[in-house]
């Protein structure tokens, strides 16, 4: 009733004082017909003069749509002012519109939970979600495809399930009008454009009528105003891409629009399939108003013109154009230019650069050389001595220079940089939750109590333990790849299935390849890089202390990535010629800011001129490390595309865990001397020769291993019984429960909360209210949960 009464609060007019409501609502109120008549006639009096306000705030925020979008843009100081997490008199906190459907979903899980009969709840009931059609391979002969039924409850975004724009919450965030948005909710609408601003390039594009960003922007502007954005470029490897044995480029692009689902023979033979929904989600980027995406397609030879008007084509809201492509559609036979189509004299968001030259195109098309992925490095970092031969470059060069030819997109000033294969799905959540991790460890890097050496932290002994922590004080957000189920055996289809749910797996990672670490003060807040945790001028700061009471620090839990991602052959022998520049992170997926960008020139100017000299290169600084936000976990998990990588063997010594190999090869000796399991050589192959790393179960363990970390530092020696293994003094509030006893609906209500990216979406809410029923699932309760009070 309380959350109820607050929504409609918020709703405006549409609230009564408690004796209108007593005297609208009493049934036994028996007054005479005098004053009923007088009573409805203050209603239509009442009703007219709400009807005569709600117009006119209508056409105030109409007219303050372009006032309040050039503030947003241009002032970020008025940005901070704003501040959506007020308490009311009662100390309630006030839900955001945004928010409402959250709620109703809580309510109905809640009278799901109170419905359902104690003995048939079971494990299930916290997984809600549309039925959806996997479909996993495609007949000709019948002319459909087979398919499983189930619920996706991952939180990942997949090419199948999703439509472009990141999810349906992303979506509807990102593309709402500025004047159907109250103006307190205004700041956390346009986080995604602060953060980038405040961590990308100082130099801005020319808005001037006449510019090309005019010519892109121009006609969907408010009163012929360009505003200014996100500038990101994305460099994409195309190596590999084809149809069966047939390169792509010697097929025609798929058909734009056309209805109803489109056959394919076999996934990994669709490259045109994956290349298409990466076009889309680049294009839902710029129709959010917030970004401006620039592509650069990385190919070994010279590729038909067709293909590259298709591109453009399909990137409208990005500057592109229907025409030529429609007409060449149009045209009868031959070179449709020949038959009167003029070629345009625009620019494009789309550049195709052929990289390899006649004597390194077959090293180009080799997939084990990693030539490419040295290519896509190049064209985003771009330092110096690329064009400058094996010069000494001066020490005090400017890493925002960049010396690759001016005619590479690349080459321009951009706020954000993308690196990726074709086969890796990009996505606005992805961008907007690498952003807001890059600000929430900016944060903490000008964090006044991070400056000084980690001092080690006192258990409950009061013996000085030491925590686990990168190797690496610089951090970057990375990216893990995940796969569903293979099309090409439907034995692997029904393996990856449980239950009625969908998983996708990782096959790069596993339970050994990362640790986890507690990052003080690493929560940024709106307008920028902006410590809510330490910062006494963010209007959060006060909203963040009364949150805190009774916790033990501001901060968040982080993955770090302690070994690297072991890919499948060949990729993982390109990783190997051409080494992912964050450790840890991926060379198919990888995102940097210009500020990241230029720490990470530094580092290599300084290597290269160190000529091989140890001694110089240790000063040079520790290279990136790659780590990613417990509480934002599936966004930083990406679709592998095709869907082909479960089920396949790693190369010997080249698979996950390769840092615990000892102790896996142990643990199957054991397996094999107890000979206890029913098909035991299938079961054992299936445990220790394939990696299948669903995103369920790496929530699950990064969430455990934090808090048995807490445990073992908050628990005395004497409360550790023989033979045991915890938690003793605290516990997840989530995954420490029994099976028997199903877990209260807040519960799974936060998990898929946390699973589909909310708690960065709507951080205001869920980093800033006094709302603490989520802080664990999204990352942020130290301690977690106690157990029993020590004495």
């Amino acid at each position: 009733a309380s959350s109820k009464l607050v929504i409609n609060t918020m709703a405006g007019p549409e609230t009564t004082t408690d004796a209108q409501q007593n005297l609208i609502s009493d049934p036994e109120t028996n007054a005479p017909n005098t004053f009923n008549a007088i009573v409805s006639t203050f209603k239509v009096i009442a009703s007219v003069l709400l009807l005569l306000s709600a117009i006119s705030t209508y056409n105030s925020h109409a007219s303050l749509k372009v006032a309040s979008t050039v503030i947003l843009r241009n002032d970020t100081s008025s940005r901070r002012r704003l501040s959506l997490m007020e308490e009311d008199n009662a100390g309630s906190v006030r839900v955001p519109k945004y928010m409402n459907h959250l709620m109703e979903n809580l309510k109905e899980r809640k009278k799901l939970f109170e419905d359902t009969p104690p003995e048939e709840v079971k494990y299930w009931f916290e997984y809600t979600g549309p039925l959806q059609k996997y479909f996993y391979r495609y007949s000709k002969s019948r002319g459909k495809a087979d398919y499983f039924e189930g619920r996706d409850d991952s939180g990942v975004v997949s090419a199948r399930f999703e439509e472009a724009g990141g999810g349906d919450e992303f979506m509807s965030f990102y593309n709402t009008p500025d004047q159907n948005i109250p103006k307190s909710e205004l700041p956390n609408h346009y986080r995604l454009l602060d953060n980038c601003f405040s961590m990308g390039s100082a130099k801005r594009p020319n808005l001037a009528k006449g510019s090309d960003w005019y010519q892109w922007f121009g006609e969907s502007a408010n009163n012929g105003k360009v505003l200014d954005r996100c500038r990101v470029l994305i460099t994409m490897n195309m190596v590999g891409a084809g149809k069966g044995s047939t390169m792509l480029w010697e097929t025609q692009p798929p058909s734009k629009h056309a209805s109803g689902p489109t056959p394919w023979m076999s996934e990994q033979a669709t490259a045109g399939m994956h290349l298409e929904r990466n076009l889309q989600e680049m294009d839902a980027m710029c129709a959010t108003g917030l970004m401006a995406v620039r592509l650069q397609v990385l190919v070994c030879e010279p590729i038909p013109g067709v293909w590259t008007d298709w591109m453009d084509s399909m990137l409208p809201n990005c500057g592109g154009h229907e025409a030529p492509y429609t007409l060449m559609k149009q045209a009868s036979s031959g070179n449709p230019y020949d038959e009167g189509i003029n070629v345009e004299e625009r620019s494009s968001p789309v550049q195709v650069v052929v990289v390899a030259s006649a004597a390194t195109a077959d090293t180009c098309h080799n997939l084990k050389s990693g030539f490419m992925e040295k290519r896509v490095q190049d064209l985003i970092l771009a330092p110096p001595y690329l064009t400058e031969d094996d010069a000494q470059v001066a020490a005090d060069f400017d890493p925002a220079t960049k010396t690759t030819h001016p005619d590479l997109v690349s080459s321009d000033d951009h706020d954000l940089y993308i690196g990726m294969k074709w086969s890796s799905l990009i996505s606005t959540r992805a961008v907007a939750s690498f952003e807001q991790a890059s600000a929430d460890i900016a944060a903490a890097a000008a964090s006044p109590r991070n400056q000084n050496a980690i001092t080690p932290e006192k258990n409950a002994d009061q013996v000085s333990v030491t925590l686990n922590s990168p190797s690496s004080p610089f951090l970057v957000p990375s990216f893990v790849r995940m796969s569903y189920v293979s099309e090409e055996n439907n034995k692997i289809a029904k393996w990856r299935m449980h239950g009625d749910f969908f998983h996708p797996a990782a096959w790069e990672i596993c339970k050994d390849s990362f640790d986890m670490t507690w990052i003080t003060d690493s929560l940024s807040g709106n307008g920028g890089v902006n410590g809510i945790c330490y910062d006494r001028t963010s209007p959060s700061y006060s909203a963040v202390q009364r949150r805190l009471s009774g916790e033990a620090d501001c901060g968040q839990w982080w993955v770090y990535m302690a070994e690297e991602q072991m890919s499948l052959s060949p990729e993982v022998y390109a990783n190997e010629a051409s080494t992912p520049i964050v450790q840890g992170g991926s060379n198919h997926i990888w995102m940097l800011t210009e500020r990241q960008r230029k720490e990470v020139v530094k580092q290599k100017i300084c290597e290269h001129n160190a000529k091989g000299d140890k001694d110089q290169e240790k000063k040079c600084g520790q290279v990136p490390q790659g780590v990613v936000p417990l509480g934002d976990m599936e966004s930083f998990v990406v679709n592998f595309t095709p869907n082909t990588a479960l089920g396949k063997k790693h190369n010997l010594a080249r698979r996950p865990g390769y840092s615990k190999e000892q102790e896996r090869a142990q643990d199957r000796e054991l397996v094999r001397e107890r000979k206890q399991l029913k098909g035991q050589e299938d079961i054992e192959k299936a445990l220790f020769d394939y990696t299948v790393y669903p995103a369920a179960l790496f929530r699950k363990d990064a969430t455990l291993k934090a808090a048995r970390a807490r445990d073992s530092i908050l628990t005395k020696k004497e409360f550790i019984e023989a033979d045991t293994f915890g938690p003793y003094t605290v516990k997840s509030s989530y995954y420490d429960v029994t099976i028997k006893k199903p877990r209260e609906p807040t519960l799974g209500w936060c998990q898929a909360i946390a699973r589909k990216g909310l708690c960065t979406l709507y951080g205001e809410y869920f980093r800033e209210s006094s709302d603490k029923r989520c802080m664990e699932a999204c990352g942020m309760k130290k301690n977690f949960v106690e157990i029993v009070a020590q004495k």
